[in-house]
């Protein structure tokens, strides 16, 4: 099932639905997607009456606006970790633990919306394609054992990052990961019983039609049972808290000569399955 979140073209407020064969949705009667996954995926009834067409909606990412932080893995894939050793001292290993940060409500943006430069701010806006995981049945210490029970779904969303800005603050990530836009999600969510293996998906990231980004899933490096139990240690999880895991290699900042996004740029995040963010920049 794909839910996500939409308002009419001709106006109104927020609503949510399901996305049926024939591009038509099915609204749903609760008033945003943290009330759907809250109730659970066996409570969602979808009507048979009131389709609208996709072509008359706007969709707007699926959460618009999370309760609290997006959680974010950091250096999850290994030639991630490995392109960008150059941007970090000498002698770092291999964590033994996920590398967690987080970025504001504020950053979310929607699938189809253009991602601001902040000119002024930051001149090296850079790409990152994740898995998102929606969390359903909220909980702490939960074990790597029942891990994937805890999983209402998966989106596709894109870390964008704010280079000079990430490292300016004592190399704590947060400001350079959270400005206004800069967590482009979606389309819509994807629920986990239709998503039949999370460990084998295709990601890539392409701009202006060039793919920068190509990886699966498999590659990860803490993969999603260890992500979830880490985290929830002493740390409680509840429905709709949305986790970004990782983006593998190929971003911006580490090629040679860096290439960061500019104005005019589509920037397209695809997660096979999933769906696909088009984001123009600036």
């Amino acid at each position: 099932m794909k839910l996500l979140t939409y308002r009419l073209k001709k106006g109104g407020a927020p609503r949510v639905g399901v996305l049926l064969q024939g591009n038509r949705i099915a609204p749903l009667a609760a008033p945003d997607m943290l009330a759907v996954i809250a109730a659970g995926r066996k409570a969602i009834k979808v009507p048979a009456k009131g389709l609208v067409p996709m072509s008359a909606v706007k969709l707007l990412a699926p959460i618009p606006r999370p309760r609290k932080n997006v959680f974010c893995v950091g250096w999850n894939y290994l030639e991630h970790f490995q392109e960008g050793a150059k941007a970090r001292a000498p002698g770092v290993e291999l964590p033994a633990h996920p590398t967690f940060f987080t970025k504001a409500p504020t950053a979310v943006n929607g699938p189809y919306d253009r991602v601001p430069l902040h000119a002024g701010v930051t001149q090296k806006v850079d790409w990152e394609v994740e898995l998102g995981v929606i969390i359903g049945k909220g909980g702490s210490n939960i074990t790597e054992a029942n891990a994937m029970k805890h999983i209402f779904g998966y989106c596709v969303i894109n870390d964008v990052s704010a280079r000079e800005i990430q490292r300016q603050h004592g190399n704590q990530w947060f400001k350079g990961k959270s400005l206004d836009g800069h967590c482009p999600m979606g389309p819509w969510i994807v629920t986990a019983d239709e998503v039949k293996d999370p460990f084998n998906l295709d990601l890539q990231t392409r701009v202006n039609g060039v793919v920068k980004q190509s990886s699966n899933t498999r590659h990860m490096y803490f993969k999603l049972p260890r992500i979830i139990a880490s985290l929830s240690a002493g740390l409680t999880l509840e429905p709709g808290d949305i986790i970004s895991t990782g983006t593998p290699e190929g971003v911006g900042h580490a090629r040679t000569p860096p290439e960061f996004l500019k104005k005019g740029d589509l920037l397209e995040t695809e997660i096979k399955g999933l769906g696909l963010l088009r984001n123009r920049i600036g």
